[in-house]
């Protein structure tokens, strides 16, 4: 499909710089079928169904975002795939200024010499010394806010606590599963009352998400590969649910994209453990997943290719033009969507 076929208009001024707080205060667009509602993040538990069940990714942000010096030359890197004990796969800024072989110096004596430069123009980065990588990072790097929040303001102190989710446990991702930043242990309290259970995944979220779809056409685009797991319990899990009568509701399109990897053409999701680099677009059938709880995403993204592909193109440019008109916020520290789509069995 075309890439423009993706594209929408959004006021500078919907961006949001900020979360909704407390959390659950956010908006919530409820798109059934080809109908959409008004709602807040606290309609959840009146929005679902008792016996849904809520699929959160775990994932903890790391302090992937440091700044350094090749001689002179100022190098920004944002870490975004582990490769090894040691290596990780990095996205450069100033990268023109870089070869590999050449040592980087991050400051609090965090060194990594780059290698391995990718078609991608990324590089690997392989650090110095024997202690853990994570704590080298909680030294010298900073939380890797999304480009288009970085570019307006400063990231500071409460980032650290604002771009986790509740739910994060597991430490490897680059990037927030923003979908789950809406939920508190007040909503959680409230959904369980009303019959809505939950579990947990973990896809550790790259720095690829941001990358814009430079190709023209989608069958020309290359998704990265992230790691994720499912243990056999979960995946049991879901699979009752569903033969139960009840439905999977994916918090967030990392956990979907999960589910939909480790799901089989019948409809069974099974234990996985590795890379997913699975790419949604118009024409895919679902198979593990019944709903979406999601933000609201960027023109021409892979992400706003997955929703339509769950909900209908139309219906999301649809969607969209209502949360612009109706001044929803966007983006990673944004109001959120319900996106139920009209079953077909």
């Amino acid at each position: 499909m075309k890439v423009d076929l993706f594209d929408f208009e959004l006021p500078n001024d919907r961006i949001a710089l900020r979360p909704a707080s407390p959390r659950d205060s956010a908006r919530m667009l409820v798109v059934e079928g080809d109908a959409l509602r008004d709602a807040s993040v606290r309609d959840l538990p009146a929005s679902l169904r008792p016996g849904d069940l809520l699929v959160f990714n775990d994932t903890r942000v790391i302090p992937a975002q440091l700044e350094g010096r090749r001689g002179d030359a100022r190098i920004g890197a944002t870490l975004h795939k582990r490769e090894g004990p040691r290596r990780w796969r990095a996205f450069v800024r100033n990268g023109r200024r870089l070869r590999a072989g050449d040592a980087i110096d991050f400051g609090q004596g965090v060194i990594a010499t780059a290698t391995d430069r990718a078609e991608d123009g990324s590089f690997a980065l392989d650090f110095a010394g024997d202690e853990p990588v994570e704590l080298l990072l909680e030294r010298a790097g900073t939380m890797p806010l999304p480009p288009y929040i970085a570019a307006k303001r400063a990231i500071d102190e409460r980032d650290a606590d604002d771009y986790q989710t509740m739910f994060a446990a597991e430490k490897g991702a680059v990037a927030a599963p923003t979908a789950a930043l809406h939920f508190t242990p007040a909503l959680m309290e409230s959904l369980s009352a009303a019959g809505i259970d939950h579990t947990t995944l973990t896809l550790h979220v790259g720095a690829g998400t941001f990358l814009p779809v430079k190709a023209d056409d989608t069958t020309d685009h290359k998704m990265h590969a992230e790691w994720g797991r499912i243990d056999p319990a979960t995946a049991d899990r879901m699979n009752n649910v569903r033969a139960n009568g009840g439905r999977v509701i994916s918090v967030g399109t990392t956990s979907l994209r999960l589910i939909e990897s480790a799901c089989g053409d019948d409809g069974i999701v099974r234990a996985f453990e590795g890379d997913t680099s699975i790419f949604i677009t118009p024409g895919y059938r679902f198979k593990g997943i019944d709903g979406l709880i999601t933000n609201f995403h960027l023109p021409r993204s892979t992400l706003f290719m997955l929703v339509s592909a769950l909900m209908g193109l139309e219906v999301m440019q649809a969607a969209y033009a209502h949360a612009v008109l109706s001044g929803y916020r966007f983006y990673s520290y944004g109001d959120a969507s319900l996106l139920l789509p009209t079953r077909k069995d």
